[in-house]
């Protein structure tokens, strides 16, 4: 296949990653550059050893620098805390007793509640979260707002 085939499919699969950001088919995109330069250079051989050098370099530079270029852009590890409700205000809907789980409101929403104090949370009573348990607040009686 003539090099500037090879190019324009790469240059094609590089503006398809641009629309997508999967950042998966980049590679591919850049497989195919390079093989339309290895047979620019003279070096391309038959039709099958071409698509072989492409299927080659695209997965080789997939698998070994996918993972390197997701850390560099801050991609690697997605945040386990998309929205925190650590430290926020909530009230106590019904009362609460020590290591209990009751109802309380937050945000506008009803959540359980499980109150890891010693005394009895009143209902009204407005304490600080102090984790998220799943669906569950988790609150203290010692921890209660004024």
């Amino acid at each position: 296949m003539a090099w500037w085939i090879w190019v324009l499919l790469g240059f094609g699969l590089l503006g398809l990653e641009l629309a997508t950001t999967s950042i998966q088919v980049g590679f591919f995109g850049g497989g195919a550059i390079a093989v339309g330069i290895v047979v620019a250079l003279g070096f391309g051989g038959p039709l099958w050893f071409q698509f072989v050098l492409f299927t080659v370099i695209s997965l080789a530079s997939l698998f070994f620098l996918r993972q390197k270029m997701l850390a560099a852009l801050g991609l690697a590890t997605p945040s386990k805390e998309i929205d925190t409700m650590v430290g926020e205000i909530a009230t106590a809907t019904r009362e609460i007793g020590a290591g209990e789980t009751g109802k309380s409101e937050l945000r506008g929403t009803s959540w359980n509640t499980r109150n890891e104090g010693g005394a009895t949370i009143p209902v009204g009573a407005r304490c600080r979260v102090l984790s998220v348990d799943g669906l569950t607040l988790v609150v203290s009686s010692d921890e209660l707002v004024q």
